[in-house]
């Protein structure tokens, strides 16, 4: 043999799921195309990164030896104590009550690192190959790729203007149920609050039925439910809704899972859980195998941004940024988009995203003749199809998600105005 000859490595079959990822291509895009307005990144507002409110918080968790020591040395698998006491205590608030009234204790709590490492844990936990996860559609794109990472098969449920559809959703499991494939079944994916990617927020009255729903068909098993609450705290105007976890009574149901990344800085990626008692210990142990335990010294932070009401007072601040964005580019869908025939576009009352629908002959994908004149015209958007779980060939490709998050108010006009001139170029 030439010693000078590589040897291939031997990649498992699970690296095989995760190549060629949506956001790299999207990421490359922007390298390479500096000019490009991008209504196409998830990031939130540089502007809103709070540095002064970190060091400060930074500064008294390093106030004394003491409490510098304890924050830098390692912490615990499930997450620091006194972050999971400020975090029941926060939760009980968004849940409009007291904690001795929700029925549970920080130990059913858990510090990850954002949301997103809590939904990888839940499907390195519950599913084996083969295994269903019933998701809306559109949905989580990072999420469809945890999915398909661990080998699950998704059905995806109709959702509309009001969320996941119960009657679609129970439908489902009847059918799955006639299939003799309900034991495969572990798990109901519903991003609650101002989805990403539709900026959708399920209706009070629908949250209860999918939770009733999930309990109905859990015959030999539990059928959870993860509520994906990562924007429930940005919210700007509508209604106010009860969380789905809220309606599980038992409170062995539901998985709950939210973020601080949005709302006070991706840079420190702290995120938590609430879990069915009997879960806690299988995910502990599944995440112990990753990290032995989130960045200590970043719960302390956030603890003490919650402790202190520092949080809250940034939060307005971040809210009120956001909404004038969003409202941006709302005012800009009527101003370049309403003379365009067959484009209709969701108005959200919270969260990063606008989710518009061209007429379906016009695909938004990659490869679309849309896609390469929007990136010639300066703008960047995600392809709605990649927001859809299952094979491609089902999959509707005439959407877009559109994100308000990083751009100024003036930058989202423009990328708009020249994102309106690509469809009209395409239609005509």
């Amino acid at each position: 043999m030439n010693s000078k000859m590589k040897l291939p490595i031997l990649y498992s079959q699970r690296s095989h799921q995760t190549r060629d990822l949506a956001i790299s291509f999207l990421m490359q895009q922007g390298v390479e195309n500096p000019n490009c307005i991008s209504l196409a990144a998830g990031l939130v507002d540089p502007m809103t990164l709070p540095v002064g409110d970190a060091l400060q918080a930074a500064s008294r968790v390093l106030e004394t030896e003491e409490s510098g020591r304890l924050a830098l040395q390692y912490g615990t698998t499930q997450g620091s104590a006194e972050l999971r006491e400020e975090l029941l205590k926060h939760f009980a608030s968004l849940e409009g009550s007291d904690v001795a009234s929700l029925g549970i204790d920080e130990t059913q709590l858990i510090a990850t690192t954002g949301s997103q490492q809590l939904l990888s844990l839940v499907c390195e936990t519950l599913f084996d190959p083969g295994d269903i996860c019933l998701v809306a559609g559109p949905t989580y794109f990072v999420f469809a790729g945890n999915l398909a990472g661990v080998d699950a098969r998704t059905v995806t449920i109709a959702a509309d203007d009001d969320g996941m559809q119960p009657a679609a959703l129970d439908h489902a499991l009847e059918q799955i149920a006639a299939m003799q494939e309900l034991h495969r079944v572990k798990l109901i994916y519903v991003v609650s609050y101002y989805d990403n990617p539709s900026g959708v927020c399920v209706s009070t009255e629908r949250r209860k039925e999918i939770v009733d729903i999930a309990k109905k068909w859990s015959r030999d098993h539990r059928i959870l439910v993860l509520e994906d609450a990562a924007y429930r705290e940005l919210q700007y105007d509508g209604p106010v809704h009860s969380s789905l976890w809220s309606f599980d009574d038992s409170r062995d149901q539901v998985i709950y899972t939210q973020t601080f990344s949005k709302t006070f800085s991706p840079g420190i990626r702290v995120g938590f859980g609430v879990l069915p008692s009997d879960l806690v210990g299988p995910i502990c142990d599944r995440k112990g195998n990753e990290d032995f335990g989130s960045a200590n010294f970043n719960q302390h932070l956030i603890a003490e941004t919650l402790r202190s009401g520092v949080y809250k007072t940034h939060l307005q601040k971040v809210r009120a940024g956001y909404q004038e964005k969003r409202d941006a580019m709302l005012a800009a869908a009527d101003r370049y988009f309403s003379d365009i025939d067959g484009v209709t576009w969701v108005t959200p009352h919270g969260g990063l995203y606008v989710w518009m629908s061209l007429p379906e002959s016009i695909a938004t994908g990659f490869e679309s003749p849309l896609f390469k004149q929007a990136v010639k015209n300066g703008v960047m958007y995600v392809p709605g199809e990649l927001c859809y779980a299952g094979p491609a060939e089902d999959r509707p490709s005439h959407q877009m998600r559109l994100s308000y998050g990083v751009q100024t108010p003036d930058g989202i006009n423009k990328g708009m105005e020249r994102l309106a001139e690509a469809v009209k170029s395409v239609v005509r």
